[in-house]
């Protein structure tokens, strides 16, 4: 397999796998965004839909069934090139689509010697186009994840701060050992946690991120762990309007650039800038909880106050709590990530029209 040049010349992107074994924790949500705001800070992105669901394409606006080739043919086959997958979706960014024909990669590659090298090998020539390559996992350890580890130098977690997926990020260190002593990268290191839909107010919250900053704390000098690797500040706050950004085909910048979760992902994505570039520090003072105070930039945009719940009254245990939605208030929250099946149009100007077969 080629490998990218040694030369001090040649630029090397920091190739980033984003991961979690449990499903609708925000991954893709964050895959998106970061890549997004990285783009918009001044670096060149390249996001990869490693997930036969094709979410990240979705929500950029590219339809993985009428997109043209999508990384299934730059697994499957040798002939087809990086640049004849790559999608431009915004300036800087660019996206390798998904569609759910690539469920059955795991099956046509499972006796190729070179199964779990296929992605690196093609971005091999052209690692000098970006700085970054973002990489989503499907919440699975198959081939296509292989594939992405294989390639990656870190791998982020993004979680919410519950029991369960403390237990998740244990058994996640332990896929990362095994990718290293088994040859497939042995320079794979967890970089850190992204912590989503996260609600500050929580005392299990406190308690969980307490606890997973004492275990980076205690492994200082881990070999799994990057020498930076943190749990990484601002925790993303809760905001419904990262759930609705994926049923228009937008980023959280396209679709409100000055909500919570838009300024939570811009500062996310600086401080994952300042880890290796020099002159910049990432020691902010933090809230144990996971929030930081994000400084204000002077820009000229209103400044927008932080969605927060509406207080519940205290229920009457005597008659059952009421589903319904009365007219006029509104929709129950709905969990970061998650793509509305309903068609939705939006009045303002969008980057990027979503592609989409018309209904048969």
């Amino acid at each position: 397999m080629s490998q990218p040049s040694n030369d001090a010349s040649v630029r090397h992107p920091r190739v980033i796998a984003l991961l979690n074994q449990k499903g609708g924790v925000g991954k893709t949500t964050s895959t998106v965004n970061i890549g997004a705001a990285l783009a918009e800070l001044g670096k060149r992105v390249c996001l990869v839909d490693m997930d036969p669901q094709g979410h990240l394409s979705l929500h950029l606006g590219l339809d993985g069934e009428s997109v043209g080739d999508t990384v299934y043919e730059l697994l499957l086959e040798p002939d087809v090139p990086l640049k004849q997958v790559v999608v431009k979706v915004r300036p800087d960014l660019d996206c390798i689509p998904s569609r759910v024909d690539l469920a059955a990669a795991e099956i046509e590659l499972a006796n190729d010697a070179d199964r779990l090298k296929r992605l690196g090998a093609k971005f091999a020539p052209h690692m000098d186009e970006y700085d970054y390559i973002l990489l989503d996992c499907p919440p699975s350890l198959g081939t296509l994840t292989l594939n992405a580890l294989s390639m990656a130098q870190e791998v982020y977690v993004p979680m919410q701060a519950h029991f369960l997926a403390m237990q998740g990020f244990t058994k996640l260190l332990e896929t990362v050992g095994e990718v290293c002593r088994n040859g497939v990268n042995i320079d794979l290191r967890v970089g850190g946690v992204i912590l989503c839909m996260h609600e500050k107010q929580s005392t299990l919250v406190k308690e969980v991120v307490g606890e997973l900053d004492a275990f980076f704390e205690e492994n200082q000098g881990n070999p799994l762990l990057a020498s930076f690797a943190r749990v990484l500040r601002p925790a993303i706050r809760k905001n419904i309007k990262l759930a609705e950004a994926p049923s228009f085909g937008q980023t959280i910048f396209d679709y409100a650039p000055w909500c919570p979760g838009a300024l939570d992902y811009r500062t996310l994505a600086e401080r994952i800038i300042a880890q290796h570039e020099p002159g910049t520090s990432v020691d902010d003072p933090v809230d144990p909880s996971g929030d930081v105070e994000l400084e204000s930039k002077g820009s000229s945009e209103p400044e927008v106050e932080p969605e927060v719940e509406p207080e519940v009254e205290p229920e009457d245990r005597s008659e059952p709590a009421s589903t319904e939605v009365a007219p006029g208030e509104v929709d129950p929250p709905v969990a970061a990530g998650t793509i509305s099946v309903e068609p939705r149009t939006r009045s303002t100007e969008q980057t990027v029209t979503p592609k989409s077969k018309n209904p048969g």
